[in-house]
């Protein structure tokens, strides 16, 4: 398939700059992956599309404070975005700067972190922390909240809340799996009051997220990896609801990213699972695990906006994504939300 398949325009005040006042308050277009038809609606209403025995995945990851500003021992300024923390001091990162640096040379990031240049990998610098605390410490004290590029403006303190789930709990993405944003403890608690069971996985969303695809033929594109975890529980749970026709649906595509890992990693059946993840899902590719998708409005061209058109069907979802700019839907991460039932 072409890149151009996947491209649409979207004017640009549809692009939210802030979440909606209150997290469950969002608008909520209802897609059949199917027959295509569309219900507009609020994600209030989520629960009346649930019934108990079904199964709610959720990505339990936590945005780190992954940016940080500095400069270089020459002078010139840079910009660090930590893609991944690898151990006690060092990380997986992009530079931005006017000159790249070179390799043995040391930044000095935040006024108080001395990082030297180990390696370079493609756009990817090894980078050490030189410094007795742990990098996720001082990502903690010295970092900012990496707020994705379209939203223009300054992190606030009410991003700090807004832009991580009310579950999450282990931290290592540097993008929230924003699906989950919409979910307060009153509407979890509500969802679970019906006999709908909900379990977790954990993918640490990386920058690559952001990307768009820039090949023109996608089979051509290299997915960037993310760590994913798809423990036990989850996988019971999930089994448990399909021997007796419980739906399972996937809160994010994040989580239906893990969860097809996992399966991929065996053949087809879904087992718990740890690792690294690049699985590409565009159309054609089997899903096997996952009936019903909870997503966001994704960027043109992105990875993303192919996996929930091999969900839904490209027509489909080209259609949906129509109809929502005409009805002024909000688009990306504090945006409104999708509730996609699986093409059959």
């Amino acid at each position: 398939m072409k890149i151009q398949d996947f491209d649409f325009d979207l004017p640009a005040e549809l692009i939210a700059q802030f979440p909606a006042e209150q997290r469950s308050s969002s608008r909520m277009l209802h897609l059949h992956g199917t027959s295509g038809d569309m219900q507009d609606t609020v994600f209030a209403d989520l629960p009346s599309f649930l019934r108990a025995g079904d199964v709610m995945v959720l990505n339990d990851t936590r945005v780190i404070k992954a940016r940080l500003w500095g400069m270089k021992d020459s002078g010139g300024k840079v910009e660090v975005m930590v893609e991944r923390v690898l151990d006690g001091h060092c990380v997986l990162a992009v530079i931005r700067s006017s000159h790249a640096p070179k390799l043995g040379t040391q930044l000095m990031l935040a006024g108080a972190l001395t990082v030297t240049v180990l390696d370079r990998e493609n756009d990817f610098y090894t980078l050490r922390f030189e410094h007795p605390s742990t990098v996720s410490e001082l990502l903690e004290r010295y970092g900012s909240l990496p707020l994705p590029p379209y939203i223009g403006r300054p992190v606030t303190q009410f991003d700090e809340d807004r832009y991580q789930t009310v579950y999450a709990q282990h931290a290592g993405a540097v993008a929230a799996p924003t699906a989950g944003l919409h979910f307060d403890e009153a509407m979890l608690e509500s969802i679970r009051a019906m006999g709908v069971v909900t379990v977790q996985v954990t993918l640490h969303v990386g920058a690559g997220t952001f990307q768009p695809v820039r090949v023109e033929n996608i089979a051509d594109h290299k997915m960037h990896r993310e760590v994913f975890h798809v423990p036990v529980e989850t996988v019971t749970a999930i089994r448990d609801a399909k021997a007796v026709g419980g739906r399972v649906l996937a809160v994010g595509t994040t989580t239906l990213r893990a969860l097809e890992s996992a399966a991929a990693a065996n053949d087809g059946e879904l087992q718990p699972g740890y690792g690294d993840t690049d699985i590409f899902i565009t159309p054609g590719y089997r899903l096997r695990v996952v009936e019903r998708l909870l997503t966001n409005f994704h960027l043109p061209r992105s990875t993303l906006l192919m996996l929930v058109a091999t969900f839904a069907g490209l027509d489909h979802i080209q259609r949906a994504y129509q109809h929502a700019i005409n009805q002024h839907y909000r688009f990306f991460s504090y945006g409104d939300v999708m509730l996609i039932e699986r093409q059959s």
